[in-house]
C-alpha cells in the first residue's frame, strides 16, 4: 500500500511558492503604489500650483488690458482736444496774417513734394521741376441759354446778350458769402446740426448760404495695400476699377466685393510701380491702365489677360480716356505729348506735342476726349490747358488763366463746356461751344475763363462732372470732396472722408438703379470709397 501512494513528503517552509515569496512580492507592490500615489500628490499640487499662476497672469492680463483701454481714451481725448486748440490756433493765425501759402507762386522753380501729407511709399522728398508729373498723396429753369453744363438755366443766369463778345460770358468768381470764408474754414464741432451730416468717420458740412440740394452717404469703404492713385467707374456703372502699386483692381459696385486683381506678372518685381490711370472701354469688356513704365496695357477682363500693349512714350503716364464708340484711346505723358490710338489697330494716330521753346515744364497731366470724339484736351504742368482736334491733330487752343499746374481736366455731358483744376487751388470753366474760333490768324481774343470757383483750401487734383451736368466734383489735397453748382460757382457741400489727400475722384454715369446715384474717391490713405448723393431730381 506504501508503493501505491509513494509521495515526497513535504518539508514545511521549503519550496519557491512559500508564503514568503508572496510577501515579498506584496510588499513591493505597496512599496510602488505608496512611491505612485506619492507622486501623484506632488503632480496635483504642481498643477494647483500653475493653476492658481494661471489665475494671476490672466487677472494681471486683464488689469493690463483695461489699463490700455483707459490710457486709449485718455490720449483719444488729449488728441481731439489737441486738434481743437491747433485748428482755434490756425484760425487765429489766419486771421491775423492770412492763410499760409502752400502752393509755388507763378514762375516758381520748385515743385510739390512727390508725396504729401505722408502718403504713399517713402523715400521720395522735394525735387526740382521736371516734366514728370510729382505724385500727390498725402493725395433750374427758365428760358435762356443753355448753362455751362448742358443744362437748363435758371431765370437768374445771363440772357443772350451776355454771348455778345464772341459768345463768351465775362469771368465770374466766387466763394462763401462773398468773403475769404470757405466751407474748409469752418470749425465742425461748431457747426449748427441742420449744417451738419457725420458719418462714423466722416463728415459733409453745407453751404449756409445756398439752398440745400443735397444729400450724402458713404456706400462702401474699398481697402488698398497702397495709395490709390486713380478710381473710374464702368459705363454701366455696375464696377469700379482702381488703381495702386503694380495692379488694378475691379469691384462691383452693389456689394463692394472685389472680383478682379490685373496684375502684369511679367514686370519686375522689385520697387514701385504706380498705376496712374484706369478706364473701361465702353462695353465694359477691356480695362485701359497706365503706369509708371511708360505702358499702356488693354485688359481683357473675363480672361484677366493683357490683349494688347502701346508703347511709345517716354516717360510716366498719368491719364487715359475712351472715346464714346470705343474706337480711340487718348493717353497724356510726362513726355509732353498726349496721344491719341486707334483702339482696334493699335495704330498711334496722332502724336499731341507741347513743343514751345518757352514750356520747358509741358509734362501731360491729365486728358480727356470730348463726348462728341471730336476734341481732346490736355492739362500740363506749364499752368496751361491745351485742345486739339482729335480728327487733324492740329492745336486749336491755349486755355490760359491758372497760376499752377493743372492736374485735371474734364468736358461736361454736353461737350460745350470744360472744366480744369489745378495746384493753384481752383477750378476754372471754359467755353467749349466753338474751340479755336479765336485761333486764326492775327487774332488776338483769348478764351478766357467763364468761371472760377474758389474754396479748397490746397491743390485741386482731380474734377469730374456728373452725367446730367448738374453738378461739378473736386478732390484736393485738403482731403476734402466738394459739389459745385456750376451756374454759380457756389460750392453745396464739402464732404471730409479721407485721412489724406484725395487724388481721384469719379461719378459713375448711372443716374438710376438699385444703387442710385455714386461717386468715388481714391486717396494716399490706401482707401478708395463709394459714396451716394441724393438731390431733388
Amino acid at each position: 500500500m506504501s508503493n501505491i501512494y509513494n509521495h515526497r513528503q513535504i518539508v514545511p517552509g521549503g519550496g519557491t511558492g512559500g508564503p514568503s515569496r508572496i510577501n515579498e512580492l506584496l510588499d513591493a507592490l505597496k512599496n510602488e503604489f505608496e512611491s505612485l500615489s506619492q507622486e501623484a500628490m506632488t503632480y496635483k499640487i504642481q498643477r494647483e500650483e500653475f493653476e492658481h499662476k494661471v489665475q494671476q497672469q490672466s487677472e494681471e492680463v486683464a488689469l493690463i488690458r483695461q489699463s490700455l483701454y483707459e490710457l486709449q481714451a485718455t490720449h483719444k481725448g488729449i488728441k481731439q482736444q489737441y486738434d481743437n486748440d491747433l485748428r482755434n490756433l490756425q484760425r487765429e493765425i489766419e486771421q491775423q496774417s492770412g492763410p499760409p501759402q502752400s502752393v509755388p507762386q507763378a514762375g516758381s522753380s520748385s515743385a510739390p513734394s512727390p508725396y504729401l501729407n505722408g502718403g504713399g511709399p517713402p523715400g521720395s522728398l522735394s525735387q526740382p521741376h521736371t516734366p514728370k508729373r510729382p505724385r500727390i498723396e498725402d493725395g433750374v429753369s427758365t428760358a435762356g441759354p443753355q448753362n455751362p453744363l448742358g443744362m437748363t438755366p435758371s431765370s437768374q443766369q445771363a440772357q443772350p446778350g451776355l454771348y455778345s463778345n464772341n459768345g463768351i460770358p465775362p469771368p465770374q468768381s466766387s466763394s462763401l458769402s462773398g468773403s475769404n470764408q470757405t466751407l474748409g474754414d469752418m470749425d465742425p464741432d461748431t457747426v449748427p446740426a441742420q449744417l451738419k451730416k457725420e458719418g462714423g468717420d466722416w463728415f459733409a458740412i453745407f453751404n449756409p448760404k445756398v439752398q440745400r440740394a443735397l444729400d450724402v452717404d458713404l456706400f462702401h469703404t474699398l481697402e488698398h495695400n497702397s495709395v490709390v492713385c486713380c478710381v473710374k467707374f464702368s459705363s454701366d456703372g455696375k464696377y469700379l476699377a482702381t488703381g495702386c502699386n503694380r495692379s488694378a483692381q475691379i469691384y462691383d459696385v452693389v456689394n463692394g466685393q472685389k472680383l478682379f486683381v490685373l496684375d502684369d506678372n511679367n514686370v519686375d518685381k522689385t520697387g514701385d510701380l504706380y498705376i496712374r490711370s484706369v478706364c473701361f472701354s465702353p462695353d465694359g469688356k477691356y480695362l485701359a491702365t497706365g503706369a509708371e513704365d511708360k505702358q499702356i496695357r488693354i485688359w481683357d477682363i473675363q480672361r484677366q489677360s493683357i490683349k494688347s500693349l502701346f508703347p511709345g512714350h517716354e516717360q510716366d503716364i498719368y491719364s487715359l480716356d475712351f472715346s464714346r464708340d470705343g474706337r480711340l484711346i487718348v493717353s497724356g505723358s510726362g513726355d509732353k505729348t498726349a496721344r491719341v490710338w486707334d483702339m482696334v489697330t493699335g495704330e498711334l494716330m496722332y502724336k499731341l506735342s507741347i513743343d514751345e521753346p518757352s514750356q520747358k515744364d509741358a509734362g501731360v497731366t491729365s486728358v480727356a476726349i470730348s463726348p462728341d470724339g471730336y476734341y481732346v484736351a490736355a492739362g500740363s504742368l506749364d499752368k496751361i490747358v491745351r485742345v486739339w482736334d482729335a480728327r487733324t491733330g492740329y492745336l486749336l487752343e491755349r486755355l490760359e488763366g491758372h497760376k499752377d499746374s493743372v492736374y485735371s481736366v474734364a468736358f461736361a455731358p454736353d461737350g460745350k463746356t470744360l472744366v480744369s483744376g489745378s495746384l493753384d487751388k481752383t477750378l476754372k470753366l471754359w467755353d467749349m461751344s466753338h474751340p479755336g474760333r479765336n485761333a486764326g490768324a492775327g487774332s488776338s481774343q483769348k478764351n478766357s475763363a467763364k468761371m472760377t470757383f474758389n474754396g479748397h483750401k490746397d491743390f485741386v487734383l482731380s474734377v469730374a462732372v456728373s452725367p446730367d451736368g448738374r453738378w461739378v466734383v473736386s478732390g484736393s489735397k485738403d482731403r476734402g470732396v466738394q459739389f459745385w453748382d456750376p451756374n454759380t460757382a457756389q460750392t453745396q457741400f464739402m464732404l471730409q472722408g479721407h485721412k489724406n489727400s484725395v487724388i481721384s475722384v469719379a461719378l459713375s454715369p448711372a443716374l438710376s438703379g438699385p444703387t442710385g446715384k455714386l461717386f468715388a474717391t481714391g486717396s494716399g490713405d490706401c482707401r478708395a470709397r463709394i459714396w451716394r448723393y441724393y438731390d431733388d431730381q
